[in-house]
């Protein structure tokens, strides 16, 4: 399974408490606003924005917090926010992608660098790790939404490129600018899924060993505790015995 999945399934183990959970509604809103802001307030007329409402949907955000968030757009009182992506290394040279909004570029920039720098990691230059990553769309279903070969013949008919099925549930890969088309299919088969979004996509990866992994762990948590940072993806890899002692 490939590490961003991963680290998902390590997410979940963990449990979300009310504070972390009030910060990811917070991002998933700053995402719709943005969507909203840059284009059609309309969610049937803007993709980004249909997209953004779904993933906030999936993660249970509710819909008045989602409507809010619209309706800052359209009332012209949202912020105005510059998407920067930074890029860089962290415990035995992993890579990590960090997504940002930010209002202010000089507070993100040198909250980024600090947060590499305090653990074990270092801030690379733009590109410095990107080409290990392909920018894909993924939709992810329960583990009860049907079996292997089902989810498997749903995303075909999709358009879907490819499947990752396991006891956790099914996560459905697609070119980035199919998401839109391929996730209102699927939906039309297999019902709501529990997230749509745009990802980095690994497609080398970095071995970790425990003590690496618990680094790598202290420094992700640390990057999204930041509410300027919207998403981090790494490229780890770890073996299942790894994985049981998190």
């Amino acid at each position: 399974m490939a590490g961003h999945s991963k680290w998902a399934n390590i997410q979940h183990r963990k449990g979300r408490q009310d504070a972390a959970r009030s910060k990811l509604f917070s991002k998933l809103a700053k995402e719709i606003t943005v969507a909203a802001k840059m284009g059609d307030p309309d969610p049937d007329k803007n993709p980004r924005l249909r997209l953004a409402v779904k993933e906030a949907k999936g993660q249970s955000v509710p819909k008045d917090v989602i409507e809010r968030a619209i309706k800052k757009a359209i009332g012209g009182d949202a912020e105005n926010y510059d998407e920067i992506r930074y890029e860089g290394y962290g415990p035995n040279g992993v890579a990590v992608i960090v997504e940002t909004m930010t209002d202010n570029k000089n507070r993100t920039a040198s909250t980024v660098r600090s947060t590499f720098s305090k653990n074990g990691g270092n801030l690379g230059e733009t590109g410095s790790v990107g080409f290990m990553f392909e920018r894909k769309g993924e939709v992810v279903y329960p583990a009860d939404a049907g079996d292997a070969d089902d989810i498997m013949m749903a995303a075909i008919e999709a358009g879907a490129e490819d499947v990752d099925s396991s006891e956790d549930g099914h996560i459905i890969y697609c070119a980035d600018t199919d998401l839109n088309d391929v996730s209102n299919a699927l939906e039309a088969d297999l019902g709501e899924s529990e997230s749509t979004k745009l990802i980095w996509k690994p497609t080398t990866t970095t071995e970790l060993g425990l003590e690496d992994m618990q680094k790598l762990m202290r420094l992700v948590d640390a990057l999204e505790d930041d509410d300027d940072v919207q998403r981090v993806t790494t490229n780890f890899e770890a073996s299942d015995e790894v994985m049981a002692q998190l």
